[in-house]
């Protein structure tokens, strides 16, 4: 969960190099997601710097993403996603919806948790040493054979014919038992993946309440579910705003630049003993937006935030 974006979100992404073909391809798998209607939004900018999403087309380096958050740690100038082969048909276009899944925050579904499958892990290190991957038995161990921790996954069942989800053939699975003689997802979107994304990234509101300076405003929220506010100065001046309780919180700022929403600062407080908070310099007469992301809910799941 940690990975994952606050709602609302402009996702920005580049492209490093490539044909036209695979970009069309790429912009496609963007869209079909968007098109979920979810409340991330996605955009094309030309330059590298400019995005949170970098996206190379080496052909040798495989099909892989960044999980989530985890992109704004990486070089402004580095690859945050790569396409390894060919977008354009049925298998290529599946792949690129499965990256920007894991850039969304997704992680994959055959190391849920709750999917109960039991390996025959000799054959599955050998499978993926082998062409086309020619993985390390680390490499392989991460993305396959790794349980993903309860609190990483949303929800509490697997679902096979995921986007997220690998294909296996004969041989790999020990159990359950209808699942030896392999696994073959039938490509895109699930109808699991649909009701995830529009429940984890639902349409926001137009219209946010305001965020009044020195007054504690109370949130009451469950795991995952996030509250929305803007901010409009009264006064240029440095502003602070910080979530108050015991719960774990995702804080993000956003600026209103040019009628888009830009990342201005964020803070998180997860496993730590603290509150999320944040300082920034803010502007009379331009807007802003404050959204937290409740991530545990401490001992009530009660929390309150203030700016000043």
């Amino acid at each position: 969960m940690a990975q994952k974006w606050v709602n609302g979100t402009v996702l920005h992404y580049a492209f490093l190099e490539g044909p036209e073909p695979q970009r069309h391809a790429a912009r496609g798998a963007f869209q079909e997601w968007k098109d979920l209607g979810i409340g991330l939004e996605f955009r094309e900018v030309d330059e590298p710097g400019e995005a949170e999403v970098r996206i190379s087309f080496d052909q040798a380096g495989g099909s892989w993403s960044f999980l989530g958050r985890d992109v704004l740690s990486i070089g402004a100038q580095d690859a945050t996603m790569n396409f390894g082969w060919d977008l354009t048909d049925a298998y290529g276009r599946t792949t690129a919806l499965h990256e920007i899944g894991h850039t969304m925050g997704l992680p994959h579904e055959h190391q849920n948790p709750f999917a109960g499958i039991v390996w025959d892990e000799a054959r599955v290190y050998e499978f993926f040493a082998g062409a086309p991957n020619h993985w390390s038995s680390e490499t392989t161990h991460h993305n396959v054979l790794r349980k993903l921790g309860q609190d990483e996954v949303e929800g509490s069942t697997w679902d096979p014919d995921s986007v997220m989800q690998y294909s296996f053939p004969e041989g790999l699975i020990k159990e359950p038992a209808r699942y030896q003689p392999g696994i073959s997802p039938p490509g895109g979107l699930s109808a699991k993946d649909t009701e995830w994304a529009r429940k984890f990234y639902p349409v926001l509101p137009d219209v946010l309440p305001t965020l009044e300076p020195f007054r504690s405003t109370p949130l009451t929220l469950d795991p995952g579910q996030q509250a929305d506010f803007g901010i409009i100065p009264d006064a240029s001046r440095k502003y602070q705003v910080a979530t108050f309780g015991t719960a774990d919180t995702t804080l993000v700022l956003f600026e209103e630049v040019d009628g888009e929403l830009r990342f201005l600062a964020g803070d998180e407080d997860s496993g730590e003993d603290r509150n999320s908070s944040l300082t920034a310099k803010l502007f009379r007469g331009r807007r802003y937006v404050v959204r937290v992301r409740l991530a545990w809910a401490g001992q009530s799941g009660d929390t309150a935030i203030m700016c000043w």
